[in-house]
This record gives structure tokens, sequence and C-alpha cells, in this order.
């Protein structure tokens, strides 16, 4: 197995790569319902301009997947992405019993990355991932593409599931 010296470019799924707009219902009201959210993920359509920067990015750089996702969604996740011709690339996942919010976790794991390896840039459409991420020194490239809905950055930040 050879080692890829080229730097890496991690991207988000959900609002950069994915379209999640159809399941956000299930996070709205008192009861939320993760595991319908979830399991609506592997119907998500593809954001167009995220592809295409994914693509463009796979010519240069070694791609990495970093998302809030539970790691129980692993299996759906990757055939998510394959199914819609997305380059190959390791795909970091919470833990499934991480309530901390993105912020802290993706950024956990990017600076993890960032000693082993060049990161040229992460692409996240979470504001406060963005703003954590240029804090800490990474070139951040904002997914503005899609509009979460209020029901779905609440639960980013406060309930940290996504």
């Amino acid at each position: 197995m050879t080692h890829d010296a080229r730097p890496l470019a991690v991207f988000d799924l959900d609002g950069t790569l994915a379209d999640s707009g159809h399941r956000q219902h299930f996070l709205e009201g008192a009861r939320r319902d993760w595991s319908g959210f979830f399991a609506a993920a592997v119907d998500d359509p593809p954001l167009d301009e995220g592809v295409r920067l994914v693509l463009g990015s796979a010519a240069e750089c070694e791609i990495r997947y970093l998302t809030g996702r539970p790691e129980r969604c692993r299996r759906d996740t990757v055939a998510w992405l394959a199914e819609h011709g997305l380059p190959e690339g390791r795909v970091y996942m919470r833990r499934n019993d991480d309530r901390r919010p993105a912020r802290q976790t993706k950024l956990e794991i990017l600076k993890r990355l960032g000693r082993e390896r060049d990161v040229r840039m992460l692409v996240d459409d979470d504001e406060l991932v963005c703003d954590a991420a240029e804090q800490a020194g990474f070139t951040v490239v904002r997914a503005r593409w899609t509009v979460a809905s209020p029901s779905l950055k609440d639960a980013q930040e406060r309930e940290g599931r996504t």
C-alpha cells in the first residue's frame, strides 16, 4: 500500500454534499425523531455545487468525509457516496453516544488530521464548525448553497446529533 502524500480536502455531508431538506421535518416539534431523520438519509439528493467541488478537488487532493452522523449510519452513508459517484475516501463519523456539538467533534478530528497531513480545506455548511476551524487555522469553504432549518441548526449545536 502506497502512502498518499497529497493534501487532504475534507467534506461534510449533510447540507454540503447531501440535501437533507426533505428529512428535516423529523427534527421539528418537542420530540425529535432521530431514527427517522437518519434512516431517510439514503434518499437525500446530491447537491450539485458540493458534488462539483468534491470531484474537482479529487484531482489534487485525497478526499476525506467528516460528518456529524453517528457511526450506526456508516453502511448507508458509504453506499450513498458510491451511488452518487463521489470519490472514495475515509469517512469520519461521531460515536453513537457522542452528543457534543459538531463544532467540537469535527474540530477534534480535523486537528488530528492536520497533525498527520496537510489539510487543504474543510468544506462545511455549519457556520459554527466553520468558525471554529478558521480560528484553529484551517482554510474553510462555507457551503452556502442550502439553507438549514432552525430545527436542524438547534440540533447541531445543542443536541450534538448531526
